[in-house]
């Protein structure tokens, strides 16, 4: 069982949908919600191809007590990005709410209730802004009606603003609270007629909101999935395949029963070599009072093994086969022109290849999930999820139960990056639950994390590109392999999927008249999942890089040729040139075209921020790289020195910016911050080896994230003002980054990488 996610597959279909009264029996659904409150429900809906609207959930509910609160359910998953505030701020400021008397309740898992809840792909915002708006607007439109009746003045000389309903030419006002009697017994307005705010009016939207949970971070008060308890509770940790499809031969289960507070030694079956996305590993877990005696107890199994097919993999070895792969003919994915007669006429060839590790997602908080199997067959969930249906339906395929059975409460996540939206550990925890009839949490350790986790492929890329006699680009042959996705669950999978190869690759937007993509067969022999921003981490890699030494060949400033390349002003479909489907996100695009004007723009806003002229005539090591993916465009420079101990630091980033319309604005620069430390972990120090289909890293002393000296110094995103329909920035920062810096390095060393992690002395 394996979900649509937006940004591996096309688009998708549905009916209009509406704001609507929920009926008693789903006022008692949501209990304390709706408790002597005015309530509605809304569709969630967005515009979708050519206008028309695609419905992702049936009810979702915003409230008004008689406290004046605004209640308002947040059915996506908070790791930081700041959803759970950004979407419900949408509500309140339609509405004219005070923030400060907003609530906020997270949504359980409940596809029947809140529709698509997966956070992932950085299409919460794009997918939900307009249902949002139309919430709030509904419910103001409903306010204005009650107070023009109460006060017998026309509803259309009323507004609403900080929680009041105000009549400017009698100067009367009145609390929301006041008018919950009136509302009652009023009709949803008519959706067709509904008059939304002007982008200009809002007080919230495009301004910083810090984010709805942050005294509750800040005091330690905020909730994880390792701090959920409930009384009597045991704690298992899990001896997990170290190959996938290993498959357990002989345990000491004495020699851990010994251990005080060892309780319970269970064995979880696996599910081969190909084991899936939402299945756990073959295991042996130990249940204990304790977090302590259980990873002593685990200790003490002697677990005997039979590695299975994948005890003879190495990395290494696999990644010089898909190097000699990309020296042949590929798999057709999109052609233009004729690249081999151009490559007979061209007067200079480059041809270079590129690498890139595996990588995890080493996320500060490992996962962890609480379950408890109750005596009359249901099950309650606790976890840090960004997936909570897939996780309750992955539960009930486990335990075969009812999908109804089965309840995933959503914690707050410490970081995701699409690690957690995978269920294995949440089932792991369910199949414990049940076996011992008590609750249970599982506790995945750092090295669980790294040794277990669904990893960014590792990839090979060669690009090939001919110049004319003039020096023109007329030419351009990307040959990509990587081991798919798909190969997690089947052995067929050994081509990336055509959403993959979407993510950076196929959607070359330059205006080069010949143009041939090709991918290559490689094996999964590990489980490979999405990591932030996916496969566009190695394609901007590769063809930044290229365009870099393209322009230096041609003798022509990096910013300058890359926005000649661009060409004219224009809108792209790539489909006439596509060997498949071009998925865009799950957008149709011509909803969502690739606009070369708006790639232009942040180019130029990047240059003339990051004083990238100037830079250059003062000899500065700098680099630049823009890319465009999750449908934002982002352009990126990074400065690089040496220290007084000639160790590489990084003083200053400069991100611009297209998200369209941008909601949250504290949160889009927060994303950037971080996804510029995100991707230099990727650039720097961090890579994922298999010996002997075993993963070599341990913990964080081997496998590397940022560290403060390394890090940044000062990064600055400047965002374009937009009227564009809005778009993610959770992954977009990462993908230009890496090239950019690796452009910098070159010109502080004269060496070009072609390799991550960078082999050189970062401080």
């Amino acid at each position: 069982m394996i979900p649509k996610f937006p940004f591996l597959s096309g688009p998708k279909t549905s009916n209009r949908s509406k704001v609507f009264r929920p009926s008693r029996r789903e006022f008692l659904k949501i209990g304390s919600l709706a408790s002597g409150a005015f309530l509605i429900g809304v569709n969630f809906q967005c515009s979708g191809p050519k206008g028309e609207i695609r419905t992702f959930a049936p009810n979702a509910y915003l409230s008004i007590n008689s406290d004046n609160e605004v209640r308002i359910i947040a059915h996506r998953s908070e790791m930081g990005t700041g959803i759970r505030t950004s979407l419900p701020m949408i509500v309140a400021d339609e509405l004219g709410a005070d923030w400060k008397s907003v609530k906020i309740e997270q949504a359980v898992g409940d596809e029947a209730t809140y529709g698509d809840q997966n956070t992932d792909g950085s299409y919460s915002i794009r997918m939900f802004f307009e249902p949002m708006r139309r919430a709030g607007a509904t419910a103001r439109h409903m306010l204005l009606e009650a107070a023009g009746k109460k006060w017998e003045v026309d509803p259309a000389g009323c507004d609403t603003e900080n929680g009041q309903v105000i009549h400017a030419a009698s100067g009367q006002q009145i609390k929301f609270a006041d008018l919950i009697d009136l509302l009652q017994d009023m009709e949803i307005p008519d959706q067709e007629t509904l008059k939304l705010r002007k982008l200009s009016d809002y007080k919230l939207i495009g301004k910083d909101v810090p984010i709805y949970d942050v005294k509750d971070i800040a005091h330690g008060k905020a909730l994880f999935g390792a701090d959920m308890d409930l009384p009597g509770q045991q704690i298992a940790v899990i001896e997990r395949s170290p190959v996938v499809g290993a498959k357990v031969i002989n345990y000491a289960e004495d020699k851990a029963l010994e251990i005080p507070g060892v309780n319970r030694v269970i064995k979880i079956s696996g599910n081969g070599a190909h084991p899936g996305l939402n299945k756990p590993l073959e295991g042996i877990a130990v249940i204990a009072d304790n977090t302590w005696a259980a990873i002593k107890g685990r200790a003490a199994l002697q677990v005997e093994w039979d590695l299975g097919d994948n005890k003879d993999y190495q990395c290494a070895a696999q990644m010089e086969d898909m190097i000699r792969e990309t020296l042949e003919d590929g798999k057709l994915r999109r052609e233009k022109g004729d690249v081999k007669t151009a490559f007979g006429s061209s007067g200079t060839v480059l041809e270079k290849t590129y690498r890139a590790p595996y990588y995890a997602h080493a996320t500060i908080e490992p996962p962890a999930a609480l379950a408890h199997y109750k005596a009359d067959g249901t099950v309650e969930i606790w976890a840090p999820t960004q997936h909570p249906q897939w996780a309750r339906d992955s539960v009930a395929e486990a335990l075969e139960l009812d999908a109804a059975n089965v309840r995933v409460n959503v914690t707050l996540l410490g970081g995701g990056f699409g690690r957690k939206s995978k269920p294995d550990y949440v089932v792991e925890a369910a199949l414990l639950s049940r076996a011992i009839k008590k609750p249970v949490r599982v506790q995945w350790t750092r090295e669980d994390d790294i040794h277990h986790d669904f990893y960014h492929s590792h990839s090979a890329q060669r690009i090939k590109a001919g110049l004319d006699a003039q020096g023109k680009l007329i030419a351009w042959n990307h040959h990509t392999v990587f081991p798919a996705i798909g190969g997690t669950s089947s052995a067929d999978e050994l081509h990336p999927s055509d959403g993959e190869m979407g993510l950076g690759c196929t959607d070359f937007p330059y205006d080069v008249p010949n143009i041939r993509i090709e991918s290559h067969e490689a094996k999964a022999h590990t489980r490979i999942g999405w990591l932030r921003s996916v496969s566009n981490i190695h394609h901007a890699f590769a063809i930044s890089g290229m365009l870099d030494e393209i322009a230096e060949v041609r003798g022509m400033d990096p910013v300058e040729h890359t926005l000649s390349l661009l060409g004219e002003d224009r809108q792209l479909s790539f489909n006439e040139e596509m060997k498949g489907e071009y998925p865009n996100y799950g957008e149709d695009i011509t909803a969502y075209p690739w606009d070369t004007a708006r790639m232009k723009r942040v180019i130029e806003r990047v240059s003339t921020e990051a004083n990238w002229s100037k830079s250059i005539q003062d000899g500065k090591a700098v680099g630049f790289a823009a890319h465009k993916s999750f449908l934002t465009y982002v352009a990126c420079i990074v400065e690089v020195s040496r220290d007084e101990n000639g160790k590489i630091i990084v003083p200053v980033v400069h991100y611009a910016v297209d998200c369209g319309i941008p909601v949250n604005t504290d949160r889009i620069r927060s994303q950037f911050e971080g996804g510029a430390q995100f991707a230099s972990s990727l650039a720097m120090s961090s890579a994922i080896n298999f010996e002997n289909g075993q993963v070599r890293q341990n913990n964080f002393d081997s496998y590397q994230i940022i560290r403060m000296p390394q890090a940044p110094k000062q990064i600055y995103t400047h965002i374009i003002e937009s009227q564009e329909k809005p778009t993610g920035v959770g992954e977009p920062p990462v993908p230009p980054f890496i090239p950019a810096l690796c452009n910098a390095l070159y010109q502080l060393n004269g060496k070009r990488i072609y390799e991550l992690p960078v082999k050189e002395a970062f401080v």
